[in-house]
This record gives C-alpha cells, structure tokens and sequence, in this order.
C-alpha cells in the first residue's frame, strides 16, 4: 500500500499573506512618521525668534519617543512620537512651553476612527467576549489594546453616556 496522501494545513487568520494591505500599511506609517516630523519641526519653527542668554535657541527637536503601536483601521502601525525640548531652566512648570501632538496625541493607542467603529460592532450584536476575535480581521491578528476588559471598560462608559442621554 502507498502512502502517496498530500495534507494541506489549514491556513490560520494571521497567516494570510496580502501584499496589498503590507504595501497600504507600510505608506501609511511613513506618511504617519512625516507628518509627525513636520508638526514638531513646525512647532519649533514657530519659536525660532526665542533664544536664550548666548544665543542658543529656546526650543528644539529632542529625538523620539520609544516606538507603539497605533491601532487603526489598516491594523496595527509601529510610530514614534518626535520630542521637543525648552532648555529654559525655571523652577515654575507653567512657565515651561510643551509640544502636543495634534495628529498623535501622547498616551494614543488607538485611532479615533477605531474608537467610533467599536460602538458600532457592539450595537450590532457583537458581545464583548467576541470582540478579540472579531476585530483580528480588521486590525491583524495582535490587536493588544482591544482585550475584554477594555472593551468592557468603553461599554461601561457608553453606558453612562446613554443612560444620561436617555428620557
């Protein structure tokens, strides 16, 4: 008797190869890093006129923050986050000037896109132990920041909302 059996294995979610998307995420970061560049340069641009005692410039570029992960709704993009530092020495941190990502705001970890579609998947009848599953499709296979508990913990919040907007 031959044993001539080919078995395929069955292809699991995160295995699935799309270039397409690859190629939609990999822009998508670099035109995130860019922009992200660009704000803080113009931030420090729009300074350029404070200097300090000895001529050295008040405010300036101070690296990257470490790399996270955005969730959006292309999946998950690696970002840093450009510092900017005041070199002023005072003791008053009201008088300290502090850049604020409008694009990426500092503690973000998902995009304000991903937080309108949540309600949405769970008006539709998605309970909240099925969201990790659910959402692997849209967001790739590690979607970190949607767990249970935090899904619990926005349904809680909308709950409050809705019982404050309901007669």
């Amino acid at each position: 008797m031959k044993n001539d059996t080919t078995i395929l294995p069955f292809r699991q979610s995160e295995s699935i190869a799309d270039p397409l998307t690859e190629l939609a995420r990999e822009g998508a970061r670099r035109m995130l890093a860019e922009a992200l560049k660009a704000e803080a340069d113009a931030f420090v641009a729009s300074f350029a006129d404070e200097q300090l005692e000895g001529g050295r410039q008040r405010i300036v570029r101070h690296g990257f923050g470490p790399e996270r992960k955005i969730q959006t709704g292309i999946g998950a993009l690696d970002v840093q986050r450009p510092k900017v530092r005041d070199r002023m020495d005072t003791l008053d941190p009201a008088k300290k000037i502090r850049f604020a990502s409008n694009i990426l705001p500092k503690r973000a970890r998902r995009s304000v896109s991903l937080d309108a579609l949540l309600p949405v998947l769970y008006l539709k009848g998605i309970s909240t132990g099925d969201f990790q599953e659910a959402l692997s499709a849209i967001m790739g296979p590690d979607a970190p920041n949607l767990s249970p508990s935090v899904i619990s913990r926005l349904t809680a919040g909308w709950q409050v909302q809705y019982d404050a907007w309901a007669p």
